[in-house]
């Protein structure tokens, strides 16, 4: 079959078409997580603690949408983590002690997380590094960059009321009484809704997915697989630095050499959320409700009396949960 006549049909996978029916699983899993926290901790119906599993999720949920497209191409990206530290520390280490202008550190904050992606691309799509390996060494390189720059400090952002200290109202402000509004969640809906629409009617999307289900089979299409390749660790690297933004917005200050795991929060709640582990199929709708799955388990159990080793393993349960499931779909697809 020749080059012009091959044609790219991803609406048929039937991987795809199931990630309906997982994420309103997972949406059910999310409901009944919270009810039940409410049930065994007063506490926990406080408006206050729905305020801080906001926070916490705006940047893991930037996170996981950017890495969604890695993961379907049938890669990964663990930069993010570290680099969302690292590009915070540089915006904020500018404007604090050089003076730069707020929306010159948040513009920084964007390009290196986008120049960053474009390097893990390039290690990846022409290099042919395996993409565990190439983000694991530039997770280093953000790690010990941001460090280097500050010094060894930590940077703390323009407070509130501070020259510079709107852009904090981007994702939370106060109405009365201390009464904070999460204009934040607003934002990651708009995004959600846009990179959905990117990833299922664009060329970018539909290439992206396509590169996940058959690498090969794309590129003898005609498709420029290595440039779309690239596109998707750039929007990974784009995302990164929305989630440095986030980050920086809704802690007082960030400190050196931290960010190592905020990548698997973010790869976790893409997979929970139904992006494959292996490739060729994702949901920009599920990894926000994936995410949700981590905020209220990482938020919830300390309210129930359990700590963080009990976190991280009935968190990691439900991971190997959701990569299991995974599997055996694309068992019964084979069979």
């Amino acid at each position: 079959m020749g080059n012009k006549t091959m044609k790219l049909d991803i609406k048929k996978k039937p991987a795809i078409e199931k990630l309906g029916g997982q994420r309103f699983i997972v949406f059910l899993v999310v409901v009944a997580l919270f009810l039940f926290f409410c049930a065994l901790s007063p506490n926990f119906r406080k408006y206050t603690t729905i305020i801080s599993i906001l926070d916490y999720s705006y940047y893991i949920t930037f996170m996981a949408i950017g890495v969604t497209f890695p993961l379907i191409t049938g890669g990964v990206d663990l930069s993010i983590g570290t680099g969302l530290v690292c590009y915070s520390l540089i915006g904020g280490y500018l404007i604090t002690f050089k003076g730069w202008p707020m929306l010159a550190g948040l513009a920084v904050c964007l390009v290196l997380g986008i120049v960053m992606g474009i390097i893990n691309g390039c290690l990846i799509a022409i290099m042919d590094l395996p993409p565990f390996l190439a983000t694991l060494c530039t997770c280093m390189i953000n790690r010990g960059l941001g460090s280097i720059v500050v010094g060894g400090f930590g940077i703390s952002w323009p407070a509130k009321g501070a020259p510079g200290g709107w852009f904090r109202d981007i994702f939370k402000i106060d109405i009365v009484d201390k009464l904070k509004l999460p204009l934040g969640f607003l934002w990651i809906l708009i995004i959600v809704f846009i990179m959905s629409y990117v990833l299922n009617h664009t060329k970018v999307g539909r290439y992206t997915l396509a590169i996940g289900s058959n690498k090969e089979a794309t590129r003898l299409s005609g498709v420029n697989v290595r440039f779309y390749h690239i596109i998707a660790y750039a929007i990974s690297g784009l995302f990164a630095g929305l989630a440095a933004i986030s980050y920086s917005a809704v802690f007082p200050t960030i400190q050196p050499g931290t960010g190592a795991g905020f990548e698997l929060e973010a790869i976790g709640g893409a997979i929970i959320g139904g992006t494959s582990a292996t490739g060729g199929a994702g949901s920009i709708i599920g990894a926000l409700i994936g995410v949700f799955v981590i905020c209220l388990l990482k938020t919830g159990l300390p309210f129930i009396g359990l700590q963080a080793n009990w976190q991280q393993i009935i968190t990691g349960l439900v991971l190997l949960g959701a990569v299991l499931v995974d599997i055996l779909k694309k068992r019964k697809k084979v069979s």
